[in-house]
């Protein structure tokens, strides 16, 4: 009856640190809205989780927010798509380390007919112009993300008169600044028979990875101004003692193993590749 009972308390023991052991096991990642609508997460995490038992909860929104939330302590990693602001996170103290992970590329996407004739642009800065000039609805994300980010990059090298957030002065009517993710700004545009920059993961998921239709195509690429790389980085546990930096760096680890870099390369959608590895 002793070893009875003595088996029955050192069962009840390890239930009740299951859950404890469990939540010790989950990360928060902050991620870009692009990750998640492409379908990437969907086909990655559950690999992550077969190797290491660790889950991932997401949060996934513009990775200027995103970085807010590394800034702010409200996430263990971050996964994002803006170089310049990503060095400044590490180079702040904010996270440990920004590891190259993969690379897509941002595309503009509009109506097949291409009323602004930016098809034969010889630069993405000279299609953006064309764009403007014809006055063509033209969708923004207006959401400090990485692609809003990489779209005032473009305005800038037009030489248009731009207003402080960089958004062409003569934008009325024409030019619409919505605040939201990659998915909601390329529908807004496909009402609006507009254009809009995207990353080429969001948009394959939205042209060929659904079953409502979806009738924009692709009108210009192939720029290197469209470059878009992804970094992973875990927040820094010397600003944010919380944060579970052993779990968050194990996942940033394996993102740029031989593992996690096979897992994004084989990630395909209707027999194309969405996003391509690019550990260093």
């Amino acid at each position: 009856m002793k070893r009875f009972i003595t088996t029955l308390m050192s069962v009840l023991l390890v239930v009740m640190a299951l859950p404890a052991l469990a939540q010790d096991k989950v990360i928060t990642m902050s991620t870009t809205t692009s990750t998640e609508a492409s379908g990437l997460l969907d086909y990655l995490l559950p690999e992550f989780y077969k190797d290491t038992g660790i889950t991932v909860r997401v949060m996934s929104k513009g990775t200027g927010a995103a970085l807010r939330d590394g800034m702010d302590g409200n996430a263990d990693v971050v996964f994002v798509h803006d170089v310049a602001r990503e060095e400044q996170f590490v180079a702040e103290g904010y996270g440990t380390k920004r590891y190259y992970v993969m690379y897509n590329d941002f595309i503009i996407v509009g109506p097949e007919s291409d009323p602004a004739g930016i098809k034969d642009a010889p630069n993405s800065a000279e299609a953006m112009k064309r764009i403007a000039a014809a006055r063509a609805p033209f969708v923004s994300r207006g959401d400090d993300s990485g692609t809003h980010s990489r779209e005032r990059q473009l305005w800038e090298a037009t030489g248009l008169a731009l207003t402080d957030a960089k958004s062409p002065q003569d934008g009325g009517g024409w030019y619409f600044s919505i605040g939201q993710g990659m998915g909601e700004a390329l529908i807004f545009a496909e009402e609006k028979e507009g254009y809009v920059l995207a990353d080429r993961g969001t948009y394959l998921q939205y042209k060929y990875g659904r079953t409502q239709p979806f009738d924009l195509v692709v009108v210009y690429e192939g720029d290197d101004m469209l470059k878009n790389p992804y970094g992973v980085i875990p927040v820094n546990p010397e600003k944010h003692p919380h944060v579970k930096f052993d779990l968050a760096d194990a996942f940033a680890q394996w993102l740029v193993s031989e593992r996690g870099q096979q897992v994004i390369g084989s990630y395909q959608l209707h027999g194309q590749p969405l996003f391509f590895p690019d550990a260093k």
